[in-house]
């Protein structure tokens, strides 16, 4: 069975059936991950850091704001913040 076919099947599963797959899937997981080798896991480091490097480089989506670092987000002096709770 494809990927595709276990996510569209997924939702006329009921919910106790995609908490088992979602276990045996995760215990799948786990299971490989305590079975590669420190250079794998290493190597698998690597590999996600090389990956990353694009989501932060400037202009790109995940650092969109941080042109905003250092501004106030808020212009309201203390006295007008607790009178408008009142």
């Amino acid at each position: 069975m494809e990927t595709k076919e276990i996510l569209q099947a997924l939702p006329s599963l009921s919910i106790s059936d995609r908490l088992k797959i979602a276990e045996s899937a995760l215990q799948l997981v786990l299971q490989e991950k305590h079975s590669i080798t420190k250079d794998e896991q290493k190597c698998q480091s690597t590999l996600a850091a090389i990956t990353a490097i694009a989501d932060y480089a400037p202009g790109s989506e995940l650092n969109i704001f941080s042109e905003l670092e250092g501004e106030d987000f808020c212009d309201y002096p203390d006295e007008d913040f607790y009178n408008l709770r009142n």
